[in-house]
């Protein structure tokens, strides 16, 4: 029997073996491979592991997604965890060919799979709250939600868990310095059955604008001749 004569079932369990390059090549090479590929019950779980890889096209986007991560451990991400305003134009250039890519790739997860029950994203320096808070509207079954050195969000997405995390179990928000101790007992307080962790992120230094810092040194200096 040649493969190709296997039933959907059977070169679906194949496919699930391979990685996202693997089954798009063969998919490439006869449309019985294709209808595989566009089955959505393939694309149950995506692993990401850098903003680039959300831009080949080699997966499929639908209702059958459960469990998705984008975790990017490159030394890159530092760049993205600079403070936008002390960022010199090397690195701005650097941050502009990918600011907006997980982002939009979140807002695609909003509108096509709506089953989600899992969502890891670790060194997205780039994810903003209104991008978590929509994510939470749109996929009411999240269980799981874990964010680690995510530095743009705050305690808005904290809040929006308190009001659309009807459905969450955990959560993570490890090293996300701009999350605080006040928005971390406000979660404990209203969802008391949530598993959280946040591990340091109430304790490193958050970010502050310029003319914050200014007024804080004004302050410091005034306190200090007194």
């Amino acid at each position: 029997m040649h493969i190709t004569q296997l039933n959907q079932e059977c070169l679906l369990h194949l496919f699930s073996f391979l990685d996202k390059n693997s089954r798009k090549s063969l998919a490439k090479t006869c449309h019985k491979f294709l209808e595989v590929f566009q089955d959505p019950l393939l694309w149950s779980l995506l692993n990401f592991h850098s903003p680039a890889e959300l831009k080949k096209g080699n997966f499929l986007l639908g209702p059958a997604l459960k469990y998705l991560s984008i975790c990017w451990y490159s030394e890159r991400v530092k760049v993205c965890n600079i403070e936008d305003w002390l960022k010199n134009n090397f690195q701005k250039d650097f941050c502009n060919r990918h600011e907006n890519t997980v982002n939009d790739f979140l807002l695609g997860v909003c509108n096509r799979c709506p089953n989600l029950l899992s969502l890891t994203l670790s060194g997205c320096g780039h994810v903003t709250d209104d991008c978590i808070l929509l994510l939470l509207k749109h996929c009411p079954n999240l269980k799981t939600l874990k964010l680690e050195n995510c530095v743009r969000i705050t305690d808005r997405t904290l809040e929006a868990v308190t009001l659309y995390g009807g459905s969450l179990q955990t959560l993570h928000v490890d090293f996300c310095r701009n999350i605080t101790q006040t928005g971390l007992e406000r979660v404990r307080e209203k969802c008391p059955s949530v598993m959280l962790r946040a591990e340091r992120s109430a304790n490193m230094i958050p970010d502050s604008k310029p003319e914050k810092k200014l007024m804080l040194e004004k302050a410091s200096g005034k306190l200090v001749q007194l």
